[in-house]
């Protein structure tokens, strides 16, 4: 097979852009310099047209393992053979004096003499633009054809490339036990010198990096069971944070699909305002406010260029941007054949009346445990605020987006009355000046409206949406914003009937396609990891403590062998969907956090 499974893949990253490193020491993915830049390698999505960074031994038999070395995004990608053992270590620079947007892979032979294979396919502009090749004597210059494109520099002393194809280097390296070598890219800024041609460039910037990395990590406040896996979350969440704007992608790829050969192929690589307050949350817990200051800077911002009616987008480009034109990629066959392969997200125009209460939350709990808003900011949320109580009535598209159409959706009702409640916690902490009566009123309409309007005693649950029979896994949701008690009898009654419609095993469905309200897109999908572990925080905030600890263990097995998570999990257990996901990392944070305190307030210790 030409494409490797999804959750064979590791991830490292510079905090501008990440790159996809499989067990095989092949590069399939990477957007370059930034993550919503075209990709420059994506044979993860074309295994001919989407170009590769391939460094392996050429040896039969092998076996492949991989690593991250430890409390760092360093990636280590082993070799074994009966003949010998290699290494491939992977990771991108992280300085912060500069930036040259650098990617340093270093083959090493740990046992016996191993023969690697280079194969350097650069494929620009997502393989529609062309290139031509400067040979110079310790680099190669990799010139796109089309302007508005990075000049690439490719470094790799003593080594000589062979052109297979137009455009495709190839090369080959013997190197014996204990030898290595380093093969650096970067972008080649006009005029600038590289900081690759100091000495021992690849090494002191390894070091440097590890550090960073150990650091980072070392400021989190959890010290509770199950630390590797909440740690790696929290290092995939950090990668998916740009340095830059402050802002948080929802993935870093674009087209992955939901299902093999389907439909359901989305770009990620954008700022959901949902994914990120939800992220900035799971971050606030784990102690990280300057990744909560940086995206707090970046919502004030968004707050002062609101839509023309008050209201915000639900999602925007990383630097704040507001179109994010959806097109296909006619030429990419797509993962394993799935087509079509998208890039932008036509959800943008969406109306989803749930992400005021994610945002308000998040800044309710930034405001409690970071650093107190401005003045500002609160005149920003009034008006947000203001928005939500003349518009909670509107039907939307809701937290799944779906594109047949709008409906009264359970969740965006519940959310409309998070923003309110919220906003009206927050001005009697702070004293700032706000109608609470009117909000008050408000608040409590929606909440009556919810109890009366979105129970249905005939199936004894809150319902997806206004008189339906179905359910959404989006109501897990109700006990943790703290609408209903996570004892409640109603809500341990549709917590029971989640468990039949929607719980197969550990994996939980978001909802049953071809029940409830249509989503308009074709085929099927899998269970959504996110929607697993917040299962697993609704048994525990119910005092089962036990069935939540080992489902929450059992969705542990559920990780690829690096401890990441992609959206969705098939039915023969691969991951799918776009990879690693946000909003899976930060769910296994929460519901990780959540157990652990139970168990030990209750001196459970099992």
């Amino acid at each position: 097979m030409p494409y490797q499974p999804i959750e064979n893949y590791g991830i490292i990253g510079d905090l501008h852009s990440v790159a996809l490193v499989g067990l095989d020491g092949s590069i399939d993915y990477m957007c370059f310099p930034n993550f919503d830049s075209p990709s420059i390698f994506a044979a993860l999505l074309d295994d001919k047209k989407g170009g590769r960074f391939k460094i392996a031994p050429r040896m039969e038999k092998l076996r492949r393992k991989q690593l991250y070395l430890p409390d760092s995004n360093i990636l280590l990608t082993r070799f074994l053979n009966s003949s010998g053992i290699g290494e491939v270590s992977d990771f991108m620079v992280i300085d912060e004096t500069r930036h040259a947007h650098t990617l340093v892979r270093r083959a090493k032979a740990v046992r016996g003499e191993i023969l690697f294979e280079i194969i350097f396919d650069l494929k620009f502009d997502y393989g529609r633009t062309g290139h031509k090749i400067i040979r110079k004597e310790k680099e190669i210059l990799f010139i796109p054809d089309k302007e508005n494109l990075p000049r690439i520099r490719l470094i790799a002393e003593n080594i000589v490339w062979n052109e297979k194809e137009e455009g495709i280097l190839t090369a080959e390296v013997l190197l014996k036990a204990g030898e290595s070598m380093a093969f650096i890219m970067e972008e080649a800024k006009q005029d600038q010198p590289s900081p690759t041609m100091e000495p021992d460039f690849a090494s002191t910037s390894f070091k440097n990096t590890l550090n960073f990395w150990q650091k980072w990590i070392s400021q989190s406040t959890y010290q509770g069971r199950w630390r590797e896996m909440v740690n790696r979350s929290a290092l995939v969440l950090k990668l998916l944070t740009s340095k830059k704007y402050g802002s948080i992608v929802a993935a870093p790829t674009f087209g992955v699909p939901e299902e093999i050969g389907g439909t359901r192929n989305w770009d990620y690589r954008y700022t959901w305002i949902r994914d990120a307050s939800f992220t900035l949350y799971a971050l606030m817990r784990l102690g990280y406010t300057e990744e909560a200051r940086s995206f707090m800077n970046w919502i004030e911002e968004r707050c002062q260029d609101l839509n023309p009616d008050g209201s915000l987008q639900i999602m925007y480009g990383l630097d704040g941007r507001k179109i994010l034109v959806e097109e296909t990629l006619s030429h990419f066959e797509g993962y394993m054949g799935s087509r079509p392969v998208r890039i932008g997200n036509a959800a943008f125009g969406q109306m989803q009346l749930d992400i005021y209460g994610e945002l308000m939350d998040s800044v309710y709990i930034y405001n409690k445990y970071g650093e107190p808003i401005s003045i500002d900011m609160w005149e920003n949320l009034t008006r947000l605020i203001a928005w939500v109580i003349n518009n909670w009535q509107r039907k939307d598209e809701g937290i799944w987006e779906v594109r047949s159409g709008k409906q009264d959706f359970l969740y965006s009702k519940l959310m409309c009355w998070v923003a309110i409640d919220r906003g009206v916690r927050l001005a009697l902490k702070r004293s700032f000046p706000a109608p609470l009566d009117h909000w008050i009123r408000v608040r409590n309409e929606i909440y009556k409206e919810i109890v009366h309007e979105y129970w249905n005693p005939a199936i004894g649950a809150f319902v997806q949406y206004k008189g339906s029979n179905n359910l959404d896994a989006s109501s897990l949701l109700m006990p943790m914003v703290k609408f209903v008690g996570p004892t409640d009898p109603k809500w341990l009654s549709t917590l029971e009937a989640i468990k039949k419609e929607l719980v197969d095993d550990s994996l939980v469905y978001r909802y049953r396609i071809g029940c409830g309200v249509e989503d308009g897109i074709e085929g099927r999908e899998g269970t959504f990891n996110m929607c697993s572990f917040w299962y697993v925080e609704c048994l525990s905030r119910a005092g089962n403590y036990s069935q939540a600890r080992f489902l929450l263990e059992k969705m542990f097995g559920y990780a690829n062998h690096l401890g990441l998570y992609a959206e969705e999990m098939g039915a023969d257990g691969r991951q799918l969907g776009n990879f690693p996901q946000a909003f899976t990392h930060l769910a296994l944070i929460s519901a990780a956090i959540n157990l652990n305190k139970n168990l030990s307030q209750h001196k459970i210790s099992w």
